[in-house]
């Protein structure tokens, strides 16, 4: 195999998130001899069983790197027809021609096989994957993207192409989110296609529409609706922009929700982040409310809140099964703590619940509904755990570990094992960094007893994961 040439092969397997790779026997020269050896070729989107036509991109170190031309048969997986008629054009969805069976089928062994692989945790500590309630219009916040499909055509609005940073599709038909959301998509776009309004140019860093963000609670059925621009406010041809109608027009559409905010967020930075210079309140407020297993929730523009509500319930209902009834008058550390809705959901069942945050700003959304809620047993303390660790030298009875992608740094991790709690849940939203943190645990005292995904992303590769971890203290 060289860089460039194009090979077929047939999906062995599929390792998270969604690296294919089949095996390609070649026949080489090794000094005087003919030799037989085998390469693995990997293939991103691909799914077990299929037959595919790959072109090489890359071949170093025993192994190969190719990108999916095509796929000349299916796999047996692939037993649904997929309901959005973007799919296979955006990058948004994967899994949309397997039933949702499948999908968690499929992600419940790529977990297994994942962790079982770094030898610490046996095949009896895993529990079924566990479904979200909703497969499709789940998700609570999307951002969408300004841009065009092909350069220098109409402006499109929507989320990027399959394996395309430039490239933007109008996806006013997504099916993972509401209605709701796709009209409002639709609305924005139409409004400044109308009046010529240019998207900011990545390259040339020219240009005024960056972003829409669009919050919409499952319950509570709330709106924001967050336009991202630069500070250069003007069309086309150079003239000023007059945005005065902008709110009438997103507040005349027929929604099954209600928005109850509408902001302009300015972003001049050079990164492609949905970012904020300063933000203008057009209508209403920035925050929607929502509600998680009877408790409600103030969420801001740029708070992180999980963006599958009803999954997170399933989530958290999960993590509180973990801990069980052992954590009454207990105290409990929330690492990682967001804005502090597992810490929340884990106070009626504690004595109290100490969370840390590195983002200020998600501390003090933590604080305002822990008001909210009347829960007077919550501290959240703003910094980063490496160093405010340093600080807490009450040991507390339980820690729920809930990092992010990259998982815990590994400076913090001694220090958490330092407390020598019997218990802690670690909650993943990475298999591979959860594969990556486990040894450690394990190498100091720690054993995994209960595994169980819990998918918060229908037609997705993702997927969170859910550990306990038992030391016996004598």
């Amino acid at each position: 195999m060289k860089k460039g040439q194009i090979i077929e092969g047939r999906i062995e397997g599929v390792a998270f998130p969604n690296k294919g790779y089949f095996t390609v026997t070649e026949t080489v020269q090794d000094k005087d001899q003919m030799i037989t050896k085998k390469t693995p070729v990997v293939v991103k989107g691909t799914l077990p069983g299929q037959l595919v036509t790959v072109q090489i991109q890359k071949k170093r170190s025993g192994k190969a790197q190719g990108c999916l031309l095509e796929v000349l048969e299916p796999s047996e997986l692939e037993d649904a027809t997929p309901e959005c008629p973007l799919f296979g054009r955006c990058g948004g969805c994967s899994y949309q021609t397997m039933s949702y069976k499948n999908q968690l089928a499929l992600k419940e062994s790529q977990v297994k096989k994942l962790l079982l692989e770094t030898g610490v945790v046996s095949e009896e500590v895993f529990e079924p994957i566990v479904g979200s309630p909703m497969t499709s219009a789940y998700r609570n916040k999307m951002e969408f993207s300004f841009g065009d499909e092909v350069k220098g055509g109409p402006l499109t609005l929507g989320l990027h192409k399959k394996g395309n940073f430039y490239d933007i599709l109008t996806t006013d038909c997504c099916t993972i989110v509401d209605e709701d959301c796709n009209k409002i998509l639709r609305a924005v776009l139409n409004y400044f296609t109308a009046k010529e309004v240019d998207f900011y140019h990545k390259i040339r860093h020219e240009g005024y529409l960056r972003h829409l963000l669009v919050r919409r609670s499952i319950r509570k059925k709330e709106i924001s609706v967050n336009l991202v621009t630069t500070s250069k406010e003007v069309d086309r041809k150079g003239n000023a922009l007059d945005l005065s109608d902008f709110k009438d027009q997103l507040l005349g559409l027929d929604l099954k929700g209600e928005i109850v905010g509408i902001t302009h967020i300015y972003n001049d930075s050079l990164s492609d982040a949905v970012l904020c210079d300063r933000m203008e309140i057009l209508y209403g407020r920035d925050y929607i409310q929502e509600s998680i297993l009877g408790l409600t929730f103030n969420i801001s523009t740029f708070s992180f809140f999980q963006t599958n509500s009803l999954g997170a319930e399933v989530l958290y209902q999960k993590i509180r099964e973990f801990i069980s009834d052992q954590a009454n008058d207990g105290l409990v550390y929330d690492l990682y703590s967001g804005t502090g809705t597992i810490a929340q959901m884990m106070a009626a069942a504690a004595k109290k619940v100490v969370g840390v945050e590195l983002v200020e700003e998600a501390v003090e959304a933590a604080k305002e509904n822990a008001k909210l809620n009347h829960l007077d047993n919550c501290e959240f303390i703003a910094g980063d755990v490496l160093k405010v660790l340093d600080d807490l030298s009450e040991k507390p009875d339980y820690i729920i570990l809930d990092p992010p992608r990259d998982g815990i740094h590994p400076k913090a991790l001694p220090k958490i094992l330092s407390y020598g709690v019997e218990n802690i849940v670690y909650v993943s939203c990475k298999p591979t960094s959860l594969a990556r943190d486990l040894p450690y645990f394990v190498e100091h005292g720690y054993e995994v007893k209960r595994i169980c995904p819990v998918d918060q992303f229908p037609g997705t590769v993702h997927v969170e994961t859910v550990c306990l971890l038992y030391k016996e203290n004598i």
